[in-house]
């Protein structure tokens, strides 16, 4: 084992774009950044297509974009959040100017803005039509680079915070081969989020696996809204791992959905047919697939020819395997794609845990609700990153040096972990099927009830495991929030319970312990 170079450090958890930026923001304090994979290698954000909402266009508002973000949200959205995250978007998108981001913009040198799916107006920013999110960590991880104040500590993945006191004072990260590294730190920002790689089918990386949500909770901190999990409707059904995303700009192009009877059958299920809610459209989408009549992204009037060089993300990734999208229908699938849940924060990312903040994926801030307006998850992550550089630069510097609690256990826990990819797979392969039969687009009683049955029996098999603990108590959050959730909300839906419920227009907030109660009332009934 090795402890990291400085103390009373800031350590920044995660190089997505909310941790980059985190990073940058508190310039030119120290900062070590904690990365699982090579720079911009295992981040969602680098993966992302469509882009970053902001209310730029003339005669646009942060206040309508506000009401937008709420209407999506399903009642519970926190609207002083909502107002926060679209009234400082475009002070954000200065920032990703000046970092270097190469927005596309029009003739006359204007950002060039797009529509997506319950947007009133257009006020998307791209790269490129579909390279956003590349183009934005290309551009920061550059910035990055170049700061002196910012260690990198790549290739490792944090697992467990060390906590005393109740306040966390470092971190415990171990590389693949299973040397484990120890930094103290005075401030822990956790921007490490992500849960989509729980599911069998998803567009994450394979480092979203929940494991930051549950190492926030095993330190003490309250989560929030983990039962709200958005699918993407329009992943392309390749059968691939992580599947590939169509992103929602192409309806909003005006590609159209269909059926393998060339039905359009969106325009009958809501007013903006394919640009509805994204939870409406995935469950159509999912419901066509089950009956056997196929779901299909038509986008050969709406972008024909021009698909190559308005969206050459998706036209390469087609091509590959073997779908010429000019020409043909690309077939999809809905995919786990974001997290409305996470760990429970305030305005300035705030855990309830004395020196942790969160931001990205990770923090449940209320700006979601229960279902993600598209393109908002860029936004919140630039917003709320510099809320909590803010706040973090602002905190009280610890006079005490930092102690090392690292448990006597500890290189026992590294060795093991070195085994877990290999022999441990089919459990893991197994939890990413009960997520999606059983926690997935369409819920119920008895099959949540059975997902965390077989979690517990999980949990007990591994719990020398430090990885599969943190999925499985990951998988566990959002299963037993989604029982205890006896409706239909927003990314929530019950097939037992398929409406809303007034008494449940309320986020829900729950503590490791409730969530064990919960999952052990469950393992003896």
């Amino acid at each position: 084992m090795r402890e990291g170079n400085r103390q009373n450090d800031i350590v920044v958890i995660g190089a997505g774009l909310a941790g980059l930026f985190v990073a940058l923001k508190l310039a030119p304090r120290p900062v070590t950044l904690i990365s699982a994979a090579p720079l911009g290698e295992g981040a969602s954000s680098s993966w992302a297509q469509g882009g970053i909402a902001a209310a730029i266009e003339e005669g646009d508002t942060a206040f309508a974009h506000a009401y937008d973000t709420m209407e999506a949200g399903a009642g519970i959205t926190n609207p002083h959040i909502a107002h926060l995250l679209t009234s400082e978007a475009r002070d954000r998108i200065e920032d990703l100017l000046a970092y270097g981001t190469p927005f596309d913009r029009n003739g006359d040198g204007r950002l060039l803005l797009s529509k997506e799916a319950a947007h009133s107006a257009r006020r998307v920013v791209r790269v490129r039509g579909d390279r956003a999110g590349g183009a934005i960590m290309k551009a920061l991880i550059s910035s990055v680079r170049r700061l002196p104040n910012i260690e990198m500590v790549e290739g490792y993945t944090a697992r467990k915070l060390a906590v005393d006191k109740g306040d966390v004072r470092g971190v415990h990260a171990w590389s693949d081969k299973g040397e484990h590294i120890y930094l103290p730190a005075r401030s822990v920002v956790l921007a490490a989020g992500g849960v989509g790689a729980l599911f069998r089918v998803t567009t994450n990386p394979p480092q979203a696996n929940g494991e930051a949500l549950a190492m926030a909770a095993r330190a003490g901190a309250v989560l929030a809204d983990t039962e709200f999990v958005q699918f993407h409707p329009t992943a392309i059904n390749a059968r691939l791992d992580p599947a590939p995303l169509a992103t929602e700009a192409l309806r909003g192009e005006g590609a159209t959905l269909v059926n393998g009877k060339n039905e359009r059958f969106m325009k009958t299920l809501h007013k903006d047919g394919e640009l509805a809610p994204r939870d409406i459209v995935a469950r159509a989408v999912f419901r066509e697939n089950r009956a056997g009549r196929g779901a299909f992204l038509d986008c050969r009037k709406a972008i024909g020819a021009d698909f190559e060089k308005l969206f050459p993300s998706v036209y390469k990734k087609c091509r590959e395997i073997g779908i010429d999208p000019v020409r043909e229908l690309i077939p999809v699938a809905p995919a786990a794609h974001f997290h409305m849940g996470g760990v429970f924060t305030d305005a300035f990312g705030r855990t309830t845990v004395g020196g942790l903040w969160a931001c990205g994926e990770i923090a449940s801030t209320g700006a979601h609700g229960a279902n993600r307006l598209a393109s908002n998850s860029l936004l919140e992550a630039v917003v709320f990153a510099a809320r909590v550089a803010d706040d973090v630069a602002a905190a009280t510097v610890f006079a005490h040096k930092t102690k090392n609690d690292r448990p006597a256990d500890m290189d026992e826990v590294a060795a093991l972990e070195t085994q877990l990819r290999q022999k441990h797979r089919r459990d893991i392969a197994e939890l990413r099927s009960l997520m999606d039969d059983h926690v997935g687009i369409e819920r119920n009683e008895q099959g949540l009830k059975k997902a965390l049955r077989r979690i517990d029996q999980l949990l007990q098999k591994h719990r020398d495991h430090l990885t599969l603990v943190n999925m499985l108590t990951a998988a566990q959050a959002i299963a037993v929030a989604a029982l205890l959730r006896r409706e239909s909300r927003g990314g929530h839906y019950r097939s037992d319970f398929p409406e809303s419920r007034a008494s449940y227009c309320q986020r829900s907030h729950v503590s490791l312990q409730q969530i064990q109660d919960a999952a052990a009332g469950l393992a003896v009934s």
